[in-house]
């Protein structure tokens, strides 16, 4: 599989083999699931509770698998296999808020685009009867009420189980579109780390980050994490302090960025002090993330990428002599789920945690996590194309740390290193890894060096 370099990639013939890619699949997810229509709605506003302001417009996923398109509500796909796909774009008359503009780039070319003023009048342009079309979407999206003329999301199990298994594989298209959220994100994340060694607050570094990256909380892919020193121990710490700690020792950011569509997801770990103790452990677990990076090839299983992972923080934290015991102990008793308690990573793509990391065929079933792993979010045997975090972590949390002592494996750990430890609240790297047909492709780290 080839992709395209950053910042050079050819959008227009790379989309033109990705929609082939689309349609390919579509046709087979039809004949499967017995249908002649792929119907697939972008989504639609709608209000808060009790309130008159929208909910943050969020496009549906299996849309913007085809599109570039991530802010046009009321919108529709068609496919129909043998046939030209149509787009049915929503461009209202509007004087409250911007209109979206003209169909534009390099899909255009593409597709029959039919432009509606009202959600309504997607109704004409629908293939028909209803009931021969697979609609891919979210209830509110449904329309029309008159017989064979109502568009209700039907999500059939045999479409969706196949095309969601076969997104894992990206195509260059895709890759391209992925490399270039990865360095928008890594642009936010030089950023914030600026700030943080100016000394700001969880919100200023927020702040830089969103404005380094040209991004608010309506486009990133998802709510930054942000946190300073025992914050650092809260897995999805969301708060943003607005005033600097007294000192700030240590800062963990995992944040990403979004481009046509594809997320990105990063997370990096800074002491203040870089010649610390904190710093070091810091720089233990990043070479052990390269590591488990380099691990991402085709055949490996990420079960088994995952409880390596365990053994090798815990051989870190016995170095460092938070543990007492082997890896291979602290895995067994459970002792390295406490300063390891998440999974080692997920699919990442049109979604930050990409769909069918479980899937065990394009037709439906599921592999299991391991046993007393119940926080993975992928199960798959790694093959060419896929994109997956790899993304381990320490940390230190009085509730897990606990546990230890409750379930009778105090002696496992070194309190007084754990109390050394504690303020700087825990550790986490991620980087996206690309599995090829031979080592794997770093997408994050080359666009550190660039940076």
């Amino acid at each position: 599989m080839t992709s395209a370099t950053p910042g050079t990639a050819d959008f227009t013939n790379l989309y033109r083999m990705h929609l082939a890619t689309l349609k390919q699949r579509a046709d087979e997810a039809l004949a499967r699931g017995g249908f002649d229509h792929l119907v697939v709605p972008s989504g639609t506003l709608h209000y808060q509770v009790f309130d008159d302001r929208d909910y943050p417009y969020a496009v549906n996923p299996q849309f913007k698998a085809w599109l570039p398109l991530t802010r046009v509500p009321n919108s529709w796909l068609v496919y129909t296999p043998g046939q030209r796909p149509k787009v049915i774009f929503h461009q209202p008359f509007d004087y409250w808020h911007v209109v979206p503009d003209a169909p534009s780039g390099w899909w255009v070319e593409h597709f029959d685009i039919h432009i509606i003023r009202k959600p309504e009048e997607a109704l004409a342009l629908l293939p028909k009867p209803a009931a021969r079309c697979a609609i891919l979407g979210e209830p509110l999206s449904a329309l029309g009420a008159a017989p064979g003329e109502c568009y209700t999301p039907n999500n059939p199990e045999a479409v969706v189980n196949y095309l969601e298994y076969h997104r894992s594989y990206k195509t260059p298209y895709e890759i391209a579109l992925m490399r270039e959220a990865q360095r928008l994100g890594v642009r936010g994340h030089r950023a914030a780390e600026a700030a943080f060694r100016e000394g700001q607050s969880e919100f200023g570094i927020h702040m830089a980050y969103c404005s380094s990256v040209g991004q608010d909380l309506g486009e990133l892919p998802y709510n930054n994490i942000v946190a300073l020193n025992e914050h650092n121990a809260v897995l999805h710490y969301t708060e943003l302090g607005r005033t600097p700690p007294a000192q700030s020792r240590s800062f963990l950011i995992d944040a990403g960025a979004s481009f046509h569509g594809y997320a990105s997801d990063i997370t990096r770990t800074y002491a203040m002090d870089t010649a610390g103790e904190f710093q070091a452990l810091i720089d233990a677990v990043d070479a052990a993330q390269i590591g488990m990076a380099n691990g991402v090839r085709a055949g490996a299983d990420y079960k088994q990428l995952h409880i390596d992972a365990h053994l090798t923080l815990m051989g870190i934290l016995k170095d460092f002599g938070v543990i007492t015991v082997s890896p291979e102990a602290a895995l067994a008793t459970g002792v390295s789920a406490a300063f390891f308690p998440h999974g080692l990573g997920h699919p990442i793509g049109l979604q930050v945690h990409d769909v069918a990391g479980f899937a065990e065929t394009d037709r439906g079933g599921k592999i299991p996590r391991p046993p007393g792993h119940p926080y993975l979010r992928m199960t798959r045997v790694l093959e060419p194309g896929m994109v997956v975090t790899i993304e381990p972590g320490i940390y230190f949390i009085d509730m897990l740390l606990q546990e230890v002592k409750q379930n009778g494996h105090a002696a496992s750990v070194d309190w007084s290193r754990v109390d050394a430890f504690r303020p700087y609240g825990g550790i986490r790297i991620e980087d996206e890894v690309l599995c090829t047909q031979g080592d794997a492709e770093n997408l994050t780290r080359p666009a550190f060096a660039a940076i």
